[in-house]
């Protein structure tokens, strides 16, 4: 089979404009970047406030592997499935990082059949998007040190100042360094450091944000740090908000490409899952419930991190509906969860260790249960797994009681999404939604920690460190106690615990520190170790990649 970037490179594209002109988008609502790139206008919203929303389908997943289990490959297919169906369908997805992109994972644009496109320059540095978001983020961290090279008026204590410095790369040297050396003309040595651009509140910012007015408000509202007297110090004011939400203003609109088979599709965003929401905009999954029957949006990693904060606080704040929640599951992924060893998931002859994983599947599927809303399990299958493997994880979906469609996008497009999109059609129709959040947000912080904790990772409880505790006390007083809990942790496990698989039983989670994200609209409890700057890997996707003299790139994936 034809490499993800081979497939992308043949594919027939249409200009974006009549990608637009498909689902109603206007020409003077569209701002072209080249031939198959376009931003979209917020005007648009304007426009359709009053048309109905379409339904919207929610993409997770179970506990994934290092490399993912194919929740875009199964987002893209499934609109591609709706619309070779007949209906109208948006998929809305976040944008990649470089980070990931030159590390192990790779992209984040599907693959196979099942991908958006143009994906090179998606995957790479596309409408400019993060670069925005990465020196909204770096001027805020000059005007601190500025601010206090001029006197420091503000009082702010520099042994509380919060807010480090961004790059969307994987750079490990980055994450503890000292700035300010050199001599007074330099300011004054502090320690900082980097995170990674996606890890960015202003991201969280961006991704959340309703309009450009909510957007400056937002950014207006980061804490950058304390003063000596334990106030905090907001970026409005350093008056930064302004400066900060201009280098944005072309960033907040929605990025609009297409499918391999040109199905209308919303790239915009990218935060991690992991220590942020990890969802497209706010504003790209809007407009594609206004343009369609069924917009589909994907949620990060599993349904215990990108889901449980989609369903708990982003749909909330948006004011969405979730009608499907589709759980993509692989078999390897449930194999590795049962026991098997990297080298043993080609194993054949034996189902021990799918068995043995399943529960891990039987976990999302009543943590998402829980909020609601019918569930539809897509088994995301790959060349090596035999039907023997499918057919046991079909069965236990029957004993579940749940829809279960094995989806195969990747390899054969639309083709391979129409059982899947089938199903979705049906539990949409058939199945009427109950959506409703686990906690409301006037409870306790400790509390809705401790819902997220036991209901969704399945703890028996929630312990904390002291630095924890304290800053737990302080964001109360504050007056933020109000806000959601947007709880980091490893996406590897269901447990704070990377290394513990399928599902951990008789533990406690213990939250090591908390952190306030006052913009973005959330309090961050931190559980476990959280790099919020990856290294590269030994062999990084980075030496893979090449261009030719003709300019052709290969390796990307």
């Amino acid at each position: 089979m034809k490499s993800d970037i081979e497939i992308a490179q043949h594919a027939l594209l249409l200009p974006v404009h009549d990608i637009a002109a498909r689902v109603g988008i206007k020409e003077d609502e569209i701002e072209l970047y080249g031939k198959f790139k376009a931003k979209v206008s917020l005007n648009l919203l304007s426009r359709l406030k009053n048309r109905d929303s379409g339904k919207l389908i929610m993409v997770t997943a179970i506990t994934p592997t290092a490399f993912g289990e194919g929740k875009t490959t199964v987002s893209v297919g499934l609109a591609m499935g709706l619309c070779k169906l007949g209906k109208n369908a948006i998929v809305a997805l976040r944008e990649p990082s470089l980070g990931p992109c030159f590390g192990i994972k790779g992209g984040a644009a599907g693959g196979g059949y099942a991908q958006v496109l143009p994906m090179e320059d998606i995957n790479l540095h596309f409408t400019g998007d993060i670069h925005a978001v990465s020196t909204a983020h770096n001027l805020l961290s000059a005007l601190i040190d500025n601010h206090i090279h001029q006197g420091n008026e503000l009082g702010l204590d520099q042994r509380e100042i919060v807010w480090k410095r961004a790059v969307d790369m994987n750079e490990r040297a980055l994450r503890k360094i000292v700035v300010g050396l050199g001599g007074r003309s330099n300011g004054f040595p502090r320690e900082d450091g980097f995170l990674i651009s996606v890890a960015s509140e202003v991201m969280a910012i961006l991704g959340l944000s309703k309009d450009v007015t909510d957007l400056k408000e937002r950014i207006g509202r980061i804490v950058v740090g304390y003063t000596r007297g334990g106030e905090p110090v907001f970026s409005r004011d350093l008056k930064a908000d302004g400066a900060m939400t201009v280098l944005l203003k072309d960033a907040v609109k929605p990025n609009l490409v297409q499918t391999v088979e040109n199905t209308p599709a919303f790239v915009h965003c990218g935060p991690f899952a992991n220590i942020a929401h990890g969802t497209n905009s706010v504003l790209s999954t809007q407009m594609a419930l206004k343009l369609s029957d069924y917009a589909i949006t994907e949620t990060g990693f599993g349904s215990d991190l990108g889901g449980e904060k989609f369903l708990d606080f982003v749909a909330p704040i948006a004011g969405f509906k979730i009608d499907v929640i589709v759980v993509v599951a692989s078999v390897r992924a449930l194999k590795l969860h049962g026991g098997a060893s990297e080298r043993g998931l080609r194993e054949k002859g034996t189902t021990k260790h799918l068995e043995n994983g399943l529960p891990n599947l039987g976990k999302h599927i009543e943590n998402m249960r829980k909020f609601g809303v019918p569930l539809v399990i897509a088994t995301n299958r790959f060349s090596d797994d035999s039907e023997d493997e499918l057919d046991l994880v079909a069965r236990y979906c029957e004993e579940k009681k749940v829809k279960h469609a094995v989806f195969e996008g990747h390899s054969r497009g639309s083709a391979g999404a129409a059982e899947l999109s089938e199903k979705v059609i049906s539990v949409a129709s058939d199945c009427p939604s109950n959506y409703h959040p686990l906690y409301e947000f006037g409870l306790p912080l400790k509390e809705k920690i401790e819902v997220v904790a036991t209901e969704i990772y399945g703890a028996d409880g929630v312990d904390y460190t002291a630095r924890a505790q304290s800053r737990l006390k302080r964001i109360e007083s504050l007056g933020f106690g109000n806000l959601p809990v947007c709880c980091a942790k490893t996406p590897r496990s269901l447990s704070d615990n990377s290394k513990w698989y399928g599902v951990p039983k008789d533990y406690r989670i213990t939250i090591q520190d908390v952190h306030l994200s006052a913009g973005a609209g959330f309090v961050v409890p931190i559980a476990g170790d959280i790099m919020l700057m990856p290294g590269l890997p030994k062999k990084p996707a980075a030496e893979g990649i090449n261009i030719s003299t003709d300019g052709r790139i290969t390796g990307l994936f």
